[in-house]
């Protein structure tokens, strides 16, 4: 459907199996919205739990679709507040505004680097073709080293960003020969449709709606995996919660992981739940949704991922590594060592989740 080139670099080697654990198995089972496990002997309760969502397809917006977390805890107050972007969930964490959030890879390893108070405690999605540079036919740019003299457009500490700077690097392009503007997803399409830009880094929906007004796709961030540059959604949790309410932090994991298995075992439906959520058909949501890699929680608790709390996962190599790339492209001075990231693991909610 959507032609790409191929890019085949090194870079950030570990964890290159990240993406090679496919969706992998696909349940046969009916296709009814998932019961929600209310035998989970929860301990201390929070009275409201906030949820800073991103209009992405994966098994939060899932669970939000089939109102999993409100039926497994009807006396907790759910509130779901959108963002547009990991930087903004980074800001609303550091004011205590929400409870977990869902950021990128790059954001979480630039926020675990300034002291942000969080932990990560569950993988949204491995990033694949739903993240992508997308630029105007009118443009003229056919391929990486097109770009120099461009105007590209992305958000600032974003995955998208992290994955842009990576690609110029990988073709030796000097970033201060494109001009590159921070721009949140709403702003860019609205600059791509005045002509303002030749291109955007930027996921799905935004990407859609892009590619439909006379774009085309140049690099995405699955190709940049395959070259070593794995960028992920992660879920964060503030440090006082996670502290607090561990069993309930578990619980809301379950509920998680029952999003993810009702999408491996009917495809179709759970496209169908999240395609109002999307604004996009079920159809097309659907190609979106199998765009992503989606982790159970037991898949979450090995070692190539979160790991558990005896043994931190590589996950905390890579956000070190995410974070050492954002010192050399001088968007935080300085990075901690491997040590402070395994500590970023709150890897008991995957290890204890139950199906």
């Amino acid at each position: 459907m959507l032609k790409f080139k191929r890019l085949l670099r090194r870079q950030f080697n570990l964890l290159l199996g990240l993406l090679s654990m496919a969706l992998v198995v696909i349940f046969a089972a009916c296709a009814q919205t998932p019961t929600p496990d209310t035998s989970y002997s929860a301990g201390a309760m929070p009275t409201e739990f906030r949820i800073g969502y991103q209009v992405s397809p994966n098994a939060e917006l899932l669970t939000k679709s089939l109102g999993l977390v409100e039926e497994k805890y009807p006396d907790v107050t759910i509130k779901w507040l959108s963002f547009a972007s990991g930087r903004d969930v980074n800001t609303a964490m550091a004011s205590g505004g929400i409870d977990v959030g869902l950021v990128g890879s790059v954001p979480v390893s630039t926020g675990i680097a300034q002291n942000l108070p969080y932990q990560v405690y569950f993988i949204h999605s491995v990033i694949g073709d739903n993240e992508a540079l997308a630029v105007t036919k009118a443009s003229g740019i056919n391929s990486m080293t097109d770009l120099p003299g461009k105007t590209i457009a992305v958000p600032f500490g974003s995955t998208t960003h992290f994955s842009l700077l990576s690609a110029l690097k990988q073709e030796e392009i000097d970033p201060n020969d494109v001009t590159i503007l921070d721009m949140q997803p709403e702003d860019m399409l609205a600059a791509w449709q005045r002509g303002d830009i030749d291109g955007g880094f930027v996921w799905y929906p935004t990407l859609a709606k892009m590619i439909e007004a006379d774009g085309s796709i140049l690099i995405t961030a699955k190709q940049l995996a395959e070259a070593g540059v794995i960028t992920a959604d992660l879920g964060v949790v503030s440090k006082d919660f996670a502290n607090q309410y561990p069993d309930f932090l578990t619980g809301y994991v379950a509920a998680l992981d029952q999003a993810v298995q009702f999408y491996r075992d009917d495809p179709k439906a759970a496209s169908e739940a999240l395609s109002s959520e999307i604004g996009l058909s079920p159809e097309e949501s659907l190609i979106i949704m199998d765009k992503l890699v989606w982790l159970n929680a037991e898949e979450q608790a090995s070692e190539k991922y979160l790991g558990v709390p005896d043994a931190p996962g590589a996950l905390s190599q890579v956000l070190k590594d995410s974070a050492e790339f954002m010192v050399d492209q001088k968007a935080i001075s300085t990075a901690p060592g491997l040590a402070s990231y395994k500590t970023a693991l709150f890897n008991q909610a995957v290890a204890g989740a139950k199906p």
